[in-house]
């Protein structure tokens, strides 16, 4: 369905993602805002890995709303507020994706709109 790009004349990746993604044509796209880890009910998880978790759980949610699921993205773009953040943030990564694993990037930023936000995550999904 999706073809991964993984160029022999680039470096490989760093970690479980792909340089690039082609979705064939005629596939819709579905294009995630940013989620952080907040619950409906207004819970915030402290630990990192807790926080992209639920980024994970509330995209899921996006996508089935659209007949899609995590298995249809093909594009993360995350944020963290620390290095420290890295490590819990690509374990749920790559416990939640195969490879070959989508396109991805991974940002550490000075903040978010609440401090006790530590990871944000945005996908684009493909179906």
């Amino acid at each position: 369905m999706f073809k991964f790009l993984s160029p022999k004349s680039i470096k490989p990746p760093f970690a479980r993602y792909s340089h690039g993604v082609e979705v064939p044509a005629g596939k819709r796209l579905v294009l995630c805002s940013g989620q952080v880890a907040i619950t409906a009910d207004d819970q915030i998880p402290e630990d990192a890995g807790a926080q992209a978790e639920l980024c994970f759980r509330n995209i899921a949610a996006v996508l089935g709303e659209a007949g899609l699921g995590l298995q249809d993205i093909v594009r993360i773009n995350t944020y963290v507020t620390d290095r420290a953040h890295l490590r819990p943030y690509m374990d749920v990564r790559d416990r939640l994706f195969s490879s070959p694993a989508p396109a991805s990037t991974l940002m550490i930023v000075s903040g978010f709109a609440r401090p006790e936000f530590k990871v944000e995550v945005e996908a684009i999904a493909a179906g």
